[in-house]
């Protein structure tokens, strides 16, 4: 069950390992994430089945999710429900899935603030999942101290079989530098779309910090971040929401990555680029703890200083999976 952008990314190679395994899926999209260049790109690139229930309900309300949802799960009887992530898409999957094994992939993980939607929405669906994927011990050990009911198996992060896989494919195929005029290392990513991040006073001091920075940056911006926007200085270049592999090629070979995702927090990691966080904090804490990612939250004058010192420590050890994520989560659910 999928409904936004990093959902989709992330059920590709899940899909793939199922089917390798034998398994029937009925996949099935909330259309939290519903026009072109947030969702039918993703499902072209990374060759996802088309969904047999694709609801278009066009919001992110998971009241309104809620019925449509329970309608499908009722006529399909599936013996699991797959949830991904902390989006409302997640949660309505969970709660819908009466008399249904839910199973929730990248569980367990927390950065702290109940203030986040996205926080109370993985309590809740870890609460109720009868079956726990955490992505590494840490995760783990966080589900056990909450004494959640469900059974817990730590599969690392499908994400990860991803970023593997498509990264090098995205840096030989995509020709989003060469369109943009960019040199590889000599360029700052920045993607903001957090609730709390497009409000108009919070968004407008990420923007002057991001405007100080003494290199281009480029900005995929999101509908609702555009939309909150304030006039931009000459040195952010404000482009439509990209595809996976336009996105990977233009991410793994810029200087820093300035963002709010949790997702790419992660890919910058993996990519071996500097990250600097414009939240409070993180779900993805070891970046931090390594020093490979800076909290700057929404103080302009911190994101400028972070972008300038932006470096990677050396020998950071691997986070977060080896690329078999996939193949785990199918055989959990099926052994």
């Amino acid at each position: 069950m999928v409904g936004n952008r990093p959902q989709f990314i992330k059920s590709g190679p899940v899909s793939a390992a199922l089917r390798d395994r034998g398994i029937d899926e009925v996949a099935l999209h909330t259309g939290q994430h519903w026009d072109a260049e947030m969702s039918a790109v993703f499902y072209d690139e990374l060759g996802l089945p088309e969904p047999a229930y694709r609801l278009d309900l066009r919001t992110a309300d998971p009241e309104a999710m809620l019925g449509p949802i329970r309608g499908a799960v009722a006529e399909t009887r599936p013996d699991w429900v797959l949830v991904y992530g902390d989006t409302n898409s997640t949660l309505a999957g969970a709660e819908a899935s009466v008399d249904v094994q839910v199973a929730h992939v990248e569980a367990g993980l927390r950065s702290g603030d109940l203030s986040m939607p996205e926080e109370r929405n993985r309590i809740a669906v870890d609460r109720i999942a009868q079956l726990l994927l955490p992505p590494d011990e840490r995760s783990a050990a966080t589900l056990r101290a909450e004494g959640v009911p469900g059974r817990i198996e730590v599969v690392g992060d499908v994400m990860a079989d991803v970023c593997f896989h498509f990264a090098p494919i995205a840096r030989e195929r995509s020709g989003i530098l060469q369109r943009l005029g960019l040199v590889p290392g000599e360029y700052v990513v920045t993607t903001i779309h957090r609730e709390a991040n497009v409000q108009p006073e919070r968004l407008a001091r990420i923007a002057d910090g991001l405007g100080r920075i003494d290199r281009p940056v480029v900005f995929p911006a999101h509908p609702r971040t555009r939309a909150g926007l304030p006039e931009l200085a000459p040195n952010i270049r404000l482009v439509d929401p990209l595809g996976y592999l336009d996105m990977a090629a233009l991410s793994s070979q810029a200087r820093v990555i300035v963002t709010d995702s949790g997702g790419l927090q992660k890919e910058a990691y993996w990519y071996r680029v500097p990250c600097v966080t414009a939240r409070p904090s993180t779900e993805w804490v070891d970046t931090v703890e390594l020093g490979a990612n800076v909290l700057v939250d929404d103080d302009p004058d911190a994101l400028v200083e972070a972008v300038r010192g932006a470096h990677l420590p050396a020998g950071l050890p691997p986070l977060y999976g080896d690329g078999h994520a996939s193949e785990r989560v199918a055989s959990v659910l099926t052994g």
